[in-house]
């Protein structure tokens, strides 16, 4: 399922969101033409520079990390262009790793963020996003500790804006393009029903790569999990005011 579009009207341009959604596609740019292509994304070099390594953050926290054949080094000495371990986890939340990762990203931030960003107002927005991101970060290194590869993109900052979103506006309908093997059709769907199936997926998917190594398919699943679940605990705490859904269908 993909959604396209919701019914819940916003008081004013939701400048943060669409600032955010720059600001990722400036790093994306940016990332690529150091070394990458636009359609499959940065690098290696650029996606472990910049990308947030488990194993980095859960030994190397005030250090640098270089990973050498069958083993990794922590050392205060700073390899060239390397940055600090600390760092890595607000940058990794503006790396992607190609076009499609960015644009279903974005996608899901334009179309949920704009009213989330509504409830509460700009600079708690940002924060909100922010702690999200790390949240979902937390959650994905302490299911993985140990792995190598850089976690990147801004999905589990997203996931909580939907979880905040699912808790704000639960009755909101959702434009909704459905799959179904070669054909495809356009419903409009409850958000409850849209993101609650994301957030199952979500779980599912995680659970499958826990018991079968490689099954999630370098998806970092409890990121996603961990900002869901961070957005659906917090968005009240920061959510001042709620605007109403449009009625699904013209009232005389």
């Amino acid at each position: 399922m993909i959604p396209l579009k919701d019914n819940i009207p916003t008081s004013r341009f939701p400048f943060a969101t669409a600032a955010l959604i720059l600001a990722n596609v400036i790093v994306y740019l940016l990332a690529i033409r150091h070394g990458g292509s636009l359609i499959s994304g940065p690098d290696a070099y650029e996606s472990v520079k910049y990308g947030a390594i488990p194993t980095a953050l859960t030994h190397c926290l005030d250090e640098h990390l270089v990973i050498e054949p069958q083993r990794v080094v922590c050392t205060h000495a700073s390899p060239a262009g390397a940055l600090p371990t600390w760092v890595t986890v607000f940058t990794s939340m503006f790396m992607h790793g190609s076009i499609l990762h960015i644009a279903g990203n974005m996608l899901f931030l334009w179309i949920f963020g704009n009213n989330v960003e509504d409830s509460m107002g700009t600079i708690k927005y940002v924060l909100f996003y922010l702690l999200g991101g790390i949240a979902a970060l937390a959650l994905q290194v302490a299911i993985h500790p140990n792995e190598v590869a850089p976690t990147l993109g801004a999905s589990g900052a997203i996931a909580a804006v939907l979880g905040g979103y699912i808790v704000l506006y639960p009755r909101a309908r959702v434009l909704t393009l459905i799959f179904i093997i070669l054909f495809f059709t356009v419903v409009e769907l409850p958000a409850i029903l849209v993101l609650g199936f994301w957030f199952v997926e979500q779980i599912a998917f995680g659970a499958a790569g826990l018991t079968s190594p490689g099954a999630s398919g370098g998806v970092a699943y409890f990121a996603h999990i961990g900002g869901f679940v961070f957005g659906v605990a917090t968005i009240r705490l920061l959510a001042t005011r709620r605007r109403q859904a449009l009625p699904r269908y013209p009232v005389s």
